[in-house]
């Protein structure tokens, strides 16, 4: 079954579950349906939205667990990499909270928002600095496969 023969909501539903996992420990990526729900004609604003807001939301959880969660929990229960957890750390300890602007990246960003947790950092900056660094990436994604739909149209 084809997921854009759904209802625009039912697309958008999609897309903010897969942006939310994706910002979690799960190993998913979402960028490849924003391209999609853009190239199919999905309004590029509510699209964009919908995958930062999906994707904060996971971000938060991450955040969440790092609070209240130990070490013990991140490497037995999450089967998180101790070596991922030690980059994440230096990185964090290195430029301190601005890195969770680049909580979008691939690996590190989860780490990074699970590390900003157990650091106890402040939920309005760390909301403010995770949100604008994933608004950001989607829309630099959705705008790049719009214009590219319109240089092939």
């Amino acid at each position: 079954m084809d997921i854009f023969t759904f209802s625009g909501d039912s697309s958008f539903f999609l897309l903010f579950l897969i942006s939310f996992l994706a910002a979690t420990l799960v190993p998913l990526g979402s960028e490849w349906l924003v391209v999609v729900m853009v190239t199919k004609g999905f309004p590029l604003e509510t699209t964009v939205a919908t995958a930062s807001i999906g994707n904060y939301l996971g971000g938060c959880t991450t955040f969440a667990i790092g609070v209240l969660g130990t070490e013990l929990v991140f490497t037995r229960l999450l089967r998180m990499d101790q070596a991922e957890l030690m980059r994440a750390k230096r990185l964090y300890l290195k430029y301190g909270t601005w890195t969770l602007l680049l909580s979008w990246l691939p690996v590190v960003g989860d780490a990074l928002c699970l590390v900003a947790g157990v650091f106890k950092t402040g939920f309005i900056r760390f909301s403010l600095l995770v949100f604008t660094g994933k608004l950001a990436r989607y829309s630099i994604v959705a705008i790049l496969a719009k214009k590219a739909v319109e240089q092939l149209s």
